[in-house]
């Protein structure tokens, strides 16, 4: 059903009806509404599922090959602009869905997330040497992922898309003069 969902709205464009929902996934609307208890439920699994993906691909220090600091970091926003290029879904959840009252609890669980491990993160390469000590790991992290954010916003909605990898170097230069990285 969540797949059905999600291809609905990615169909009607941030709109959802459930019974179009049910077609699609071929059960009964009682089934949906037993699942999820209402379409705000079901739009915040579909927006949650999206989420538990994007962790997965982008912030999974599993997938990281580089053996320093600065090097994971960009593999992260590399994984982190593909996922969402990827993903047919991204434009709605960073634009329309991500303004909807029924998945404010999972954007703003998500965003939690990210900053308490954004900030471990730099509290490590402040450890490591690699980032300077005087910079404030939360208040970093949140301007950081703001500014990404904002970016990938910016480039998903746009009529023509930047080039990923261009993306990505231009998002990296932001971050490294934010963390005023020595360069290599």
């Amino acid at each position: 059903m969540i797949r059905a969902a999600q291809e609905e709205l990615i169909h009607s464009h941030g709109l959802l009806e459930m019974q179009a929902v049910a077609k699609r996934a071929k059960v009964s609307v009682g089934l949906a509404y037993h699942h999820f208890g209402s379409k705000a439920g079901l739009i915040a699994a579909v927006v949650e599922g999206f989420y538990n993906r994007l962790e997965e691909a982008a912030f999974s220090p599993s997938k990281l090959i580089s053996s320093d600091w600065a090097g994971r970091e960009k593999e992260r926003i590399a994984a982190y602009i593909s996922f969402h290029y990827d993903h047919p879904f991204a434009p709605l959840v960073v634009g329309p869905l991500s303004r909807a009252a029924e998945v404010l609890e999972v954007e703003q669980a998500f965003t939690k997330r990210q900053l308490t491990a954004g900030a471990y993160n730099l509290r490590a390469g402040q450890r490591d040497g690699v980032i300077p000590a005087d910079l404030d790991p939360r208040l970093t992290i949140a301007l950081l992922i703001g500014g990404i954010r904002q970016a990938l916003i910016g480039a998903l909605t746009s009529s023509h898309r930047p080039d990923r990898a261009e993306l990505t170097d231009k998002i990296w230069v932001f971050v490294a003069g934010a963390l005023r990285l020595r360069a290599p």
